[in-house]
């Protein structure tokens, strides 16, 4: 517990470092859109919140944070759908397939974790569509759904199991994976802007550099190799694996949610930049970077 409360009042000083040159560089260079870094640092200061919980409370009080967040992010997916009567009653059964998928972390199970979505959910949800509603849409309406519930679900539930599966170390490896996360997108961001060059995906997301990605990757590789010993068990070279795992996936996982969110907003530029205020677009790395860091470490360590 005195390990715990030193590593809390470390990452505390840190963030509050950082939280004061975000507001001097925001303040100091109004021409540069700093935004997207200050949405990032609101998602470090949450994840801290859900790392006291945990730490100082119970494991049960972060589930239960990680499921809401899951159900919003979810609900903030659905609300970019152009749906009809038909997607409703599926949009509903999507729904209720959260509290069902963290119920088996609560209890532990990890075999009925681990397919209920990608396996069951995945066969059944069809079926409340198909049921007296047509075809038309059908295709486009039901593969949206379960892309949706495998990254905002299945994905982020992967961070509440951390705890469950490992009490003595879950925690700490869930606020390793997230402050890796948030600071490969953070300096991926930054980077792009003072001297970023070629665009990766110009058409998807034109804040996506090789530039950009090159220094992400070497800053959230350096930062895993500087904080592993206080937040993980892990050897110095599993951490340089992880930070350079969780720097290629984050990658992906922002990509990925870039494309989705074009895609289904394509002529809704408007409501487009909206929504890189909303939850999606604070946790879309996560949703690649949990489940990847997650079974890495669990298949090289005995502890998860």
């Amino acid at each position: 517990m005195e390990s715990s409360i030193l590593t809390l009042i470390l990452i505390f000083s840190v963030l509050s470092v950082i939280q004061l040159l975000y507001y001097v560089m925001s303040k100091t260079q109004p021409n540069i859109d700093y935004t997207d870094v200050g949405f990032r640092i609101k998602t470090w200061w949450g994840m801290l919140v859900i790392f006291c919980l945990a730490t100082f409370l119970n494991p049960v009080v972060s589930l239960l944070s990680l499921m809401v967040l899951t159900f919003f992010t979810l609900k903030e997916y659905f609300s970019m759908i152009k749906t009809r009567k038909a997607d409703r009653r599926l949009f509903l059964w999507a729904y209720l397939t959260i509290p069902v998928q963290f119920y088996w972390i609560y209890i532990e199970w990890y075999g009925m974790f681990i397919v209920f979505i990608p396996i069951y959910v995945f066969l059944v949800l069809p079926l409340p569509r198909l049921i007296n509603k047509g075809t038309v849409g059908f295709m486009r309406s039901v593969s949206s759904t379960q892309w949706g519930l495998m990254l905002m679900v299945f994905g982020l539930s992967h961070l509440a199991y951390f705890q469950f599966a490992s009490p003595q170390y879950g925690a700490g490896l869930v606020l390793f994976l997230v402050v890796l996360t948030q600071l490969n997108d953070v300096v991926h961001t930054i980077a792009s802007l003072y001297f970023g060059r070629r665009r990766i995906v110009p058409t998807s997301n034109p804040n996506l550099t090789w530039e950009g990605f090159a220094c992400a990757f070497l800053a959230t590789t350096g930062c895993a190799y500087l904080i592993y010993p206080y937040l993980t068990p892990l050897s110095p070279t599993f951490a340089l694996l992880s930070g350079m795992l969780i720097s290629l996936s984050g990658f992906f996982g922002s990509l990925t949610v870039s494309v989705l969110k074009r895609d289904l907003l394509i002529g809704d530029d408007g409501r487009f930049d909206a929504l890189k205020k909303s939850y999606l677009s604070r946790v879309d790395s996560l949703t690649y970077t949990s489940p990847i860091f997650f079974h890495f470490i669990r298949y090289f360590y005995e502890f998860m």
